[in-house]
């Protein structure tokens, strides 16, 4: 019958612990060179002069879609009571095309060609155009939001702000990236932008003016109807040369 062997228990020095835990400069580099990949920018600007010239050439679009809205207000408030006109929306139709608004539509087109092409995309090939522009204004009493979307027809998405407050509602943009957002951990300190934010915001007030890519996924917060809270938004996209070329040949 084997004898079974004794195991000799072999006493780990301090310096070798060290090394384990990776508590050693001889091993293991002490600093980290760091790269930044796969950014995500937002831009912005102040841009008064045009608010009260824009406040006046949209009047008439937010009192169209008042009064198209409101038999639908008028019927929810005679079954669940005078609720007012809380928790709509009103949202014009196009602005494209409309000389009032064209100076702006001009201004938005060719700054987003150029923030394409200051994000790396080769755009000699393609034509840009502002495809959807619109003016929307939340209810008086509050209630007024956005679900989380994002734009899937465009590359370039942006606001600019008519009327707006500290008190009124604000966009929230969250993280992009899918794969960030499965194994979320606790922010350190949430008041801070950090690599651990994932959602952000901004403050909007009358004359501010935000672009940011299409795919970045937005929202609006739910205004309580304190100040009137009145926005542009506006979606670009770039299409190929050569399918231009055939829609204009047929």
């Amino acid at each position: 019958m084997k004898k079974k062997k004794k195991r000799i228990k072999k006493k780990i020095s301090q310096k070798e612990l060290d090394i384990i835990s990776c508590g050693s400069s001889e091993t293991f580099p002490t600093q980290l060179n760091r790269e930044d990949y796969f950014k995500c920018p937002i831009w912005f600007a102040d841009a008064p002069r045009f608010v009260d010239d824009l406040n006046k050439a949209s009047d008439k679009y937010i009192e169209a879609s008042k009064k198209n809205l409101k038999p639908a207000i008028d019927k929810r408030n005679k079954k669940f009571g005078d609720k007012g006109d809380m928790g709509h929306v009103f949202h014009s139709t196009s602005l494209i095309g409309d000389p009032d608004f064209l100076e702006l539509q001009n201004y938005i087109g060719a700054t987003a060609h150029n923030l394409l092409i200051e994000m790396g995309f080769d755009m000699s090939g393609h034509q840009l155009f502002t495809t959807e522009m619109w003016v929307q204004e939340f209810a008086k009493k509050g209630g007024g939001h956005h679900t989380l979307h994002t734009h899937w027809n465009g590359h370039i998405s942006g606001f600019y702000f008519l009327k707006a407050s500290e008190k009124t509602s604000l966009p929230l943009f969250e993280d992009p990236r899918a794969g960030n957002v499965m194994n979320l951990l606790p922010e350190l300190d949430k008041s801070k932008v950090t690599y651990a934010s994932s959602a952000i915001h901004y403050q909007v007030k009358p004359g501010r003016m935000i672009f940011f890519p299409s795919y970045m996924p937005h929202q609006y917060i739910v205004d309580m109807g304190y100040d009137p809270f009145r926005f542009i938004h506006w979606n670009c996209q770039a299409i190929p040369k050569g399918v231009l070329n055939v829609v204009q040949e047929k």
